[in-house]
């Protein structure tokens, strides 16, 4: 039989238990400090795992407090061993929970690295928090002295079910996966698809991938068909890109004069507008002889995929003015309307110079 509880063993058991409660408060506060000075470094994992421990340590000092004042008590064993198997499932339930979040911190770091962007990939974090909450879950079964293997055949016979039954989630699932690992889209690059959807990827998460458009409007895409479109990505291999402006210009025109003069503007404009490429190397080629004008075609660089519009938007407006002023023509369309007695020959559409002529 156990003896009965004696005065000296509440103060034995109340200092343990407060010495657990004092050790969680210095280690927390310990831990704040260090967190201060993670923030300074640039590895954001270590945020990620100081913050984990924040809420793993002190517990752990608590729980090992309470599991010392237990042992100083005269319990029966088997309240002493109810009340250790309470004190690691909660122990066991603070760390899986700390786990997931330090390796799904840990995944969404390197996801956010790879992809250079703010965003991350989320179907990474949610497959990895999944799996040690799962760990976590069996781990406590087992503590509690609860069979695994049955539940494993279970899940493994469900699985085969509920895999018949979500086939079009799990293909989804799975081409989220293939596009992520094969790098094809990440978060960040600026996609067009053959349906005409485009913009920038926002996240790609278990099931779709959002994407904004540069209206801000968000466009849903499933995995699925994400990876079975034909897909123009204009973030890789490199998000700098050349865009091309087609120009025309009188017959009666130097040729060597407007190639001069149309490169001067595309350096001046490369080197003043934000958005262009400082070091892209002007480009002028000349390739139509048109109806009314002899075109060519400009080469501008620009950073990233948005930035085209407005590098566009300052060329065209310095290139008018700068031909303007070097009386080079950019001449307009023109059509012959031909008037005969007793009959009008008139096209359907004139526009620009027309010349007209009349017969008879």
């Amino acid at each position: 039989m156990n003896r009965a509880v004696t005065l000296d063993d509440l103060i034995l058991g109340g200092i343990a238990l407060a010495a657990g409660f004092l050790a969680a408060f210095l280690s927390r506060t310990l831990l704040r400090w260090l967190a201060k000075h993670a923030k300074r470094t640039r590895w954001s994992g270590d945020d990620v795992i100081v913050d984990a421990l924040r809420t793993v340590v002190p517990w752990a000092a608590i729980a090992g407090g309470a599991a010392a004042a237990a042992a100083v008590l005269p319990l029966t064993r088997t309240v002493q061993h109810h009340v250790n198997q309470s004190l690691t499932v909660l122990l066991i339930f603070v760390v899986t929970l700390s786990a997931a979040r330090v390796v799904a911190g840990l995944v969404r770091t390197v996801t956010q690295s790879r992809s250079g962007v703010a965003g991350s990939a989320t179907i990474f974090v949610n497959i990895t928090r999944i799996l040690v909450l799962a760990i976590g879950f069996l781990v406590v079964l087992q503590t509690l002295g609860i069979s695994i293997a049955p539940l494993l055949t279970a899940l493994g016979v469900g699985g085969l079910a509920v895999a018949l039954a979500l086939q079009d989630t799990l293909a989804n699932l799975f081409a989220g996966v293939h596009i992520l690992a094969s790098k094809t889209v990440q978060p960040g690059d600026y996609i067009r698809l053959s349906s005409g959807e485009e913009g920038y990827v926002v996240d790609i998460n278990w099931r779709q991938t959002t994407v904004r458009q540069l209206s801000n409007n968000l466009v849903v895409i499933p995995n699925g068909q994400l990876a079975k479109t034909n897909m123009t990505n204009y973030t890789r291999p490199e998000q700098q890109l050349t865009v091309l402006v087609q120009v025309g210009v009188a017959y009666d025109s130097d040729l060597e004069h407007v190639e001069k003069v149309t490169t001067e503007v595309v350096a001046e404009v490369m080197t003043e507008i934000t958005g262009a490429v400082p070091d892209h190397e002007p480009a002028v080629r000349f390739h139509t002889f048109g109806d009314s004008r002899i075109g060519f075609t400009v080469i501008l660089g620009v950073g990233e995929f948005s930035d085209q519009y407005r590098i566009k938007h300052e060329f065209i407006k310095r290139l008018h003015k700068r031909y303007r002023a070097e009386g080079i023509r950019i001449p307009a369309p023109t059509r012959t309307v031909a008037l005969q007695q007793g009959s009008v020959v008139i096209p359907a559409q004139r526009s620009g110079e027309d010349r007209v002529s009349e017969a008879g």
